[in-house]
């Protein structure tokens, strides 16, 4: 069985404007002491879980820890000798001397966030980096000899164009890399992105025109021989992320850090948001974990249904929604192979609709359902 252990680190140098995760640009000064909370609450945590088999560390940033802190974390893990181990890094934290410590403590993945080659885009999303940061970090790992190496992009920026979209994905691939994620911008409330879009200085993400990103994006990296395995992931064979194929194939995983999520024996369990308070809860000897919730069987198994239906391996479906399964094929919206049914491209740029009418259809007395209340938007829910 896989299991996860997902290590959340909340800093930044810059807090990019339409960020809302638990990431904070002033604490810097703490990193030492929550690197300690983090190791601690690992060490405790030891007897309740199982060996793990991939290890993802995600932010915020966590390449502002040293290699020595993220061997430190490594080790408090217990893991199989083929673990998967990932560390996020933005372009401009890295050169080959810390990517060679970083696989020395065992990183065996980098994820990089690109998100764009054109300058004025970078600037519309409140991002630090060059592209040739980018070019330069990737150069680096396979120096250090991190042989995974994925880039993130994301489309819908204000002043974005379909050229520009089409010159960063081509940009992307010539860096070689073998996996590639896309993630649609949203304006999230409370964001310095959503105060300039209320304010009218910069332009909202376009719907109709993040679809045609959408569509760009899965023929051209399908073209290049990456293939899609997850809405918003496409991987050569053999290079997909295995820790976030654990989320949709609704594994099992520890979250360990502030705001970390996790899941074990059934139960989905946060921790508190603050890396003041997470240090402090550790500190104590008390659980850091700020609520929980235990989701009852036919939520669970709707769940399953929504997660697998966006992978490419799609999802199982009863004879009760023959009809609406008939009838979103004939849409071309989905296809059967087999006894799953997968979701087409044009499928995937409605796949909550999609899900909430077979929902529907596969148990009509539970009523409508919502599934994008429940569903993680993408592969970086953690």
């Amino acid at each position: 069985m896989s299991f996860g252990v997902y290590i959340h680190v909340p800093f930044c140098t810059v807090r990019c404007d339409y960020c809302d995760f638990a990431t904070f640009d002033d604490r810097a000064h703490l990193i030492d002491a929550y690197v300690d909370a983090c190791v601690t609450d690992l060490r405790r945590r030891a007897g309740e879980v199982p060996q793990a088999t991939s290890i993802f560390f995600g932010g915020g940033t966590p390449s502002l820890l040293t290699p020595e802190q993220v061997a430190r974390l490594v080790d408090g893990v217990d893991r199989s000798p083929d673990a998967e181990v990932t560390l996020e890094a933005n372009p401009d934290t890295v050169d080959e001397a810390r990517l060679a410590g970083y696989k020395t403590a065992g990183v065996t993945r980098l994820s990089l966030g690109m998100e764009s080659t054109r300058p004025h885009v970078l600037a519309a999303l409140g991002r630090t980096h060059r592209h040739e940061h980018v070019r330069d970090a990737v150069e680096a790992a396979r120096s250090a000899g991190i042989e995974e190496i994925s880039v993130d992009l994301i489309y819908g920026a204000g002043g974005e164009t379909l050229a520009d979209w089409r010159a960063s994905i081509t940009d992307a691939l010539d860096l070689g890399v073998d996996h590639v994620s896309a993630y649609a911008l949203t304006v999230e409330k409370g964001t310095p992105l959503a105060r300039r879009v209320a304010a009218g200085e910069v332009e909202g993400p376009d719907e109709d025109r993040q679809a045609d990103a959408y569509l760009i994006a899965d023929a051209m990296l399908g073209a290049a021989g990456l293939a899609w395995y997850e809405i918003s992931s496409w991987a050569r064979r053999g290079h997909e992320c295995r820790h976030n194929r654990l989320y949709w194939e609704q594994g099992e995983y520890l979250g360990v850090g502030a705001a970390a999520h996790g899941h074990t024996n059934g139960r989905r369990w946060w921790n508190v948001r603050t890396p003041e308070r997470y240090i402090e809860a550790v500190g104590r000897g008390e659980s850091p974990e700020g609520g929980s919730e235990t989701l009852e069987e036919l939520a669970r198994g709707d769940e399953a249904f929504e997660l697998a239906l966006r992978t490419r391996s799609g999802a199982r479906v009863g004879g009760g929604a023959a009809k609406v399964v008939a009838d979103l094929e004939a849409a071309g919206l989905l296809f059967r192979e087999r006894d799953r049914i997968v979701l087409t491209t044009h499928g995937r740029l409605m796949a909550s609709d999609v899900t909430a009418r077979l929902l529907v259809a596969l148990a009509p007395s539970a009523g409508p359902r919502d599934p994008a209340a429940r569903v993680p938007g993408d592969s970086r829910y953690h």
